[in-house]
């Protein structure tokens, strides 16, 4: 998307076009309402801080969307779309690593009671796995921010691909 379409759609249609970045309603609506944007990197830096911090009702619903890392996102939703194609980056990897990210994925929702969020794109699954088992020995108060920055770093990401379109 152009930027100059960006600031020229309507409200609905933006709010509409972010949600697959971020399904949060304060972020979406904070950033369609700061229009118009003098340019790319505005908006991203605009974005970087929007609606900060999340609620934490905001977080899981949020993460509800998300798949396990691994795992292949199910359904035809944008985000789901989005997800497949950042996760199909992190390319093959053994099965000793793939059972690892499984067992890590199911011990991390055990302790804090969500699914492993961190942004897949441009790291390899072994990189995830070191992550994950770093981020299962932290406390709730401890892995709550870096689930947020998980959530900004998705985000960004993503709006940076929708603005390159």
């Amino acid at each position: 998307m152009l930027l100059k379409d960006f600031n020229g759609a309507s409200r609905p249609e933006i709010i509409s076009a972010l949600r697959p970045c971020l399904d949060i309603q304060r972020w979406v609506e904070q950033i369609a309402d700061e229009r118009p944007f003098s340019s790319v990197e505005d908006l991203l830096n605009f974005a970087r801080s929007a609606a900060s911090p999340f609620a934490a009702a905001e977080v899981e619903s949020a993460l509800s969307h998300h798949p396990r890392i691994g795992e292949v996102a199910a359904g035809e939703s944008s985000e789901a779309k989005l997800s497949r194609g950042e996760q199909d980056a992190l390319g093959e990897s053994s099965d000793a690593v793939i059972a690892a990210l499984a067992e890590g994925n199911r011990s991390y929702e055990e302790k804090f009671g969500r699914v492993f969020l961190i942004r897949a794109a441009g790291r390899s699954k072994e990189e995830i796995l070191e992550a994950l088992q770093v981020r299962i020995s932290h406390t709730a108060n401890e892995e709550e921010p870096i689930v947020q920055q998980q959530l900004r770093e998705i985000s960004i990401h993503r709006l940076r691909g929708m603005m390159s379109q």
